[in-house]
């Protein structure tokens, strides 16, 4: 494989730290261990440029693994070494507990089935981290027959140990330097390779999303959801890439697992690691009725309470799990946290503490395209900076640069500091670092997108304190208001500024008790014959009445609506799309009638606009009960103008300011008005 330019400097900046990637992949599946094992293998004997060295060294390691690793069957073999040679060396999981009993220290290795094994006390006192949860080491086993044959013996001892995740605690030093070697460009591509991705193989949309994945391991108490179609990698960085990291499979979390057992004091997840993901999210639940609440106190303040005891703790939350269906879909049927199990779906509470939800729908689907080939930070030393990064915080760089948006409340404003500060730390690893705007700027778009994707959901739940969304930041004392939008609002259910073709408006459906604000798009097209007749397959009854009443105004005031044509003497086709979970289309007479002339005038209505408004047989505009609501769902949809009634004028004394000043409410007094201030002029 011929180096590139990016290979080069990476074998220069950080010698001894790199190693080739796609000889991780050459050994994945072949040894009962996590990449980040092989990968400490590799780094020890493969951190080279030379092809002969690089190959020499992956034998070494092949040769080691095969040696060292104990396959499913093959406990009994190694144990029976041990007591002929008198010792034998394993890889395995280390964990050590306390045997009051005999006052001493007891090793358990799960392949062996071991969990009795002696240990000298400064093997513990020197390896404190068996005693929360364990690691990974080379491990000298030793076998004592006299002991055997003793009443109750304990014949197996760890007689020596050897590390194999860093040794070495101060690794940020010499990466933070490395770094300096590298542009910011280069460096992103540099990490994104570090976790075995080719960042020229996806698109810059999903290098973000991949470099906003690693946030958690950067920041203390950070709380993240990612959401997507299945096989796009999302628990791959949290299962094999750090042994920082601890993944819970879809089932029952238990409260003594992940917080603390009340039984023996034991910490549990949370205290252990520095990032506990739950995967497939849509199964887990917890086993008692409070694990919920529990979750949520801790992930609003890094704190639990059980029993007497406050403890704090800093491991970050992450919620990966999958949609059955795509993104416009699933906003279509409900809202983006939907595939949530039951008793966090709902709860804006619960989603206020979530700081960043990430759009797992913008990655492609895993495949060997994807995968690199090239140099990358052996995946131990990477882990072992994210970890010394967590005790470090970047935002102190937002103040006086960057001044975020009046709608942004306390829990908004932390989120996107906490988002912005982990952003900061991976593209800077040196704390003394110059950070340049276009660095501050990309890292405060993609937190405010994040965060914001968050309070759309809350909004469509429907919690009034949510409403508003119009997330924005101003870079620098004099810079311009710049407003952030979540991409996926801005789809074909976009109220987009350019007019639709004639015969068509973009309607707003107030809603009513057990229904939101919902927008619709009604498309009309006329043709010789008579009479008006819908295309939708079983439309709601509330529609199929509001084209009934339109049908009789369009007929009864011809004359004020389309002059001297005759709309008896037209055939028109009515179709509806809805984009929102609400589907009655209620109330939707007034741009119904609006469709219909426009259609049979052939002019097109403005561009930018939504209509709200219920006719009656009379001709009659019935009133809207919540004008404030639909004013601000058609600001979330992109809308420059909404057409009201004016008797709901008064009632739009407590839309917001901003709303206000985004806005033009136009207000008709019926039909007929309505539609000549609707008409495009162009």
């Amino acid at each position: 494989m011929e180096l590139d330019e990016l290979d080069r400097k990476a074998a220069a900046a950080f010698p001894g730290f790199v190693v080739r990637k796609d000889l991780v992949r050459r050994f994945r599946g072949q040894f009962p261990v996590p990449t980040y094992v092989v990968e400490f293998m590799l780094g020890r004997y493969c951190s080279s440029t030379d092809p002969a060295e690089i190959e020499d060294g992956a034998e070494m390691v092949r040769e080691q693994l095969g040696a060292r690793t104990v396959r499913a069957g093959e406990e009994e073999l190694f144990k029976a070494r041990a007591r002929e040679k008198g010792s034998v060396r394993l890889i395995d999981i280390v964990t050590a507990r306390l045997d009051s009993k005999t006052d001493s220290y007891l090793v358990t290795l799960p392949s062996l089935r071991l969990n009795d094994v002696r240990i000298n006390d400064r093997f513990v006192k020197d390896h404190e981290r068996m005693l929360t949860g364990g690691f990974y080491a080379e491990v000298d086993l030793g076998y004592d027959a006299s002991i055997a044959q003793e009443k109750g013996g304990r014949p197996f001892e760890l007689i020596g140990l050897r590390e194999i995740q860093l040794s070495t605690r101060d690794v940020l030093e010499p990466i933070a330097e490395g770094r300096r070697a590298l542009s910011t460009a280069e460096w992103k591509d540099f990490l994104l390779r570090s976790v075995g991705l080719e960042p020229g193989a996806v698109s810059p949309r999903a290098r973000d999303v991949a470099l906003l994945r690693m946030v958690p391991f950067v920041e203390r108490n950070f709380n993240m959801v990612e959401l997507g179609p299945r096989g796009t990698g999302k628990s791959h960085l949290f299962q094999q890439v750090s042994p920082y990291a601890h993944l819970v499979s879809g089932g029952k979390a238990t409260v003594a697992r992940m917080f603390v057992n009340m039984a023996n004091g034991q910490r549990g997840l949370v205290c252990q690691y520095d990032v506990v993901c739950f995967d497939e999210v849509s199964g887990v639940s917890f086993d008692q009725k409070d694990g919920v609440n529990i979750m949520k106190g801790y992930m609003e303040s890094g704190e639990f309470s059980r029993g007497r005891e406050s403890i704090r703790a800093e491991g970050s939350i992450v919620l990966v799990g999958n949609f059955d269906v795509d993104v416009q879909h699933q906003q279509r049927v409900g809202h983006l946290f939907g595939p949530l199990p039951p008793e966090m779906r709902n709860d804006t509470a619960f989603m206020d503490r979530i700081h960043a939800y990430l759009p797992g729908w913008d990655i492609a689907k895993v495949s060997r395209a994807v995968f690199t080939d090239r140099f990358g930070l052996v995946s131990d030393v990477l882990a072992e900076t994210f970890s010394r990064l967590r005790s470090q915080s970047r935002a102190g760089v937002l103040q006086s640069r960057v001044h975020l948006g009046g709608a942004l409340s306390g829990r908004d404003t932390n989120a996107v500091t906490k988002t912005v500060s982990g952003l900061l730390k991976l593209l800077h690893p040196a704390p003394d670092a110059e950070v340049a705007d276009e660095d501050v700027e990309w890292a405060v778009r993609l937190a405010l997108e994040c965060r914001r994707r968050v309070k759309e959901q809350q909004k469509r739940i429907g919690s009034a304190e949510f409403r508003n969304t119009q997330f924005s930041y101003t870079l620098g004392m004099d810079g311009v208001e710049r407003f952030v939008a979540t991409p996926e609002l801005q789809s074909e259910d976009s109220i987009g500024p350019d007019p639709l073709p004639h015969g068509q408006v973009w309607a707003l459906g107030p809603g009513g008790q057990d229904e939101g604000v919902g927008l619709y798009r009604i498309e009309v097209t006329e043709g010789p014959g008579s009479g008006v007749r819908i295309l939708n397959q079983s439309p709601p009854s509330a529609f199929r009445e509001s084209v009934k009443i339109a049908e009789q105004n369009l007929y009864a005031r011809s004359r004020e609506l389309v002059g001297d044509r005759n709309p008896r003497e037209h055939e028109f086709a009515v179709q509806l799309r809805a984009f929102d979970a609400s589907k009655s289309a209620d109330q939707t007479g007034v741009p119904v009638v609006m469709a219909l002339a426009s259609a049979l005038l052939g002019r097109a209505l403005r561009g930018g606009m939504a209509v709200v408004g219920g006719l009656n047989l009379g001709g009659s505009v019935e009133t809207v009960h919540n004008p404030v609501d639909v004013v601000e769902h058609a600001l979330s949809k992109g809308a420059a103008t909404v057409l009201m009634p004016v008797s709901a004028r008064r009632l739009l004394m407590d839309l917001s300011d901003e709303a206000a000043t985004r806005v033009q409410v136009l207000f008709y007094a019926d039909a007929a008005d309505a539609l000549r201030k609707a008409l495009h002029e162009g």
